[in-house]
């Protein structure tokens, strides 16, 4: 009798927790399923307690799913978002993007937006540049030092230009694509090239657009994650004569050379001079020494004569 009582007893505490577990998870996710139920994203009650066990919010998921339903969106499992949320990516982000894309009618599926999302890129951001572009000043005040790109025409004469260059997201190389630096890096060596190119700095100044359409004509785009829209030479001004200023100090060169040489010259003559002087020395000690040696040979000349004259008295 006693275990009969304990086993209904251990039944109604067992139904009476269920009812209160059942009580909580109705609470707790009945207003998320009814949503999800009402607006045609559909989420099992079940699906939403494992979401929470798997440490997924559930209200984002809803959010989510309701969002792209009510768009007109391809259906997306439910299990892509639970995917992205886990791996730290923002789905009520990638939503927006993909239903901007939609509008748009760009090309943008849920895989691209969310490889996107997890590479740190504003995935709402680039759908919005590629439908409406944006400037980027060349180079830009903000990231450099300089204010002006710095050419020099092939008559010497120095340019100095600034440019604003339009450009739209390329999805499709957005991921390990090159960023902004990149392309004002090329644009701005592009412009320079085409400076240096030109036989006059005249004939820039008399056509700005020759720049922009010969930096176009490179395709410095390729590979960045960006798409030249348009390049507009913002202003141009002329700078130092680089070419006379080159000439004056080749001229300058040529001068020290030129007094180099000459000193070399002049010091050779010197020594030659010094050598002669030495010589002169030399041959004029020689000719004191013939002299001196005179007076010793008509010595020696009396001397024999004498012995002769002497030897005949003898002989006679």
């Amino acid at each position: 009798m006693f275990s009969q009582e304990m086993l209904i007893f251990a039944a109604i505490v067992f139904a009476v927790i269920l009812g209160i577990v059942v009580f909580v998870l109705f609470t707790k996710y009945f207003h998320l399923w009814l949503r999800g139920f009402v607006t045609g994203a559909h989420v099992g009650p079940i699906q939403l307690v494992l979401m929470s066990l798997r440490k997924v919010n559930p209200t984002a998921i809803i959010d989510a799913r309701v969002m792209a339903v009510q768009a007109g969106l391809p259906k997306i499992p439910t299990a892509a978002f639970e995917a992205h949320y886990l791996a730290g990516g923002n789905i009520r982000r990638i939503v927006q993007a993909l239903i901007a894309a939609q509008r748009a009618k760009i090309d943008l599926d849920w895989d691209t937006a969310a490889a996107i999302d997890l590479a740190g890129r504003d995935v709402v951001d680039a759908v919005r540049t590629s439908v409406d572009p944006k400037v980027i000043d060349c180079p830009d005040p903000k990231r450099h030092s300089r204010n002006t790109l710095d050419g020099v025409a092939r008559d010497g004469i120095q340019l100095k230009a600034r440019a604003r260059v339009t450009v739209r997201t390329n999805l499709a190389q957005l991921i390990g694509g090159a960023t902004e630096d990149t392309v004002i890096a090329r644009v701005g060596e592009g412009i320079v090239s085409a400076i240096g190119s030109s036989e006059s700095h005249k004939h820039v100044l008399a056509n700005p657009m020759m720049i922009a359409k010969a930096v176009l004509a490179k395709s410095l785009d390729s590979q960045t994650a960006y798409e030249i829209v348009s390049i507009d030479i913002a202003d141009i001004d002329v700078g130092d004569n680089i070419g006379a200023r080159l000439q004056g100090d080749q001229a300058e060169a040529d001068m020290r050379v030129a007094r180099a040489r000459a000193e070399e010259k002049r010091a050779k003559a010197v020594a030659t001079e010094a050598e002669m002087m030495a010589l002169t020395q030399e041959n004029r000690a020689q000719v004191i020494l013939a002299e001196a040696e005179i007076p010793k040979a008509m010595s020696d000349a009396f001397r024999q004569d004498g012995l002769r004259l002497n030897g005949k008295s003898q002989n006679s």
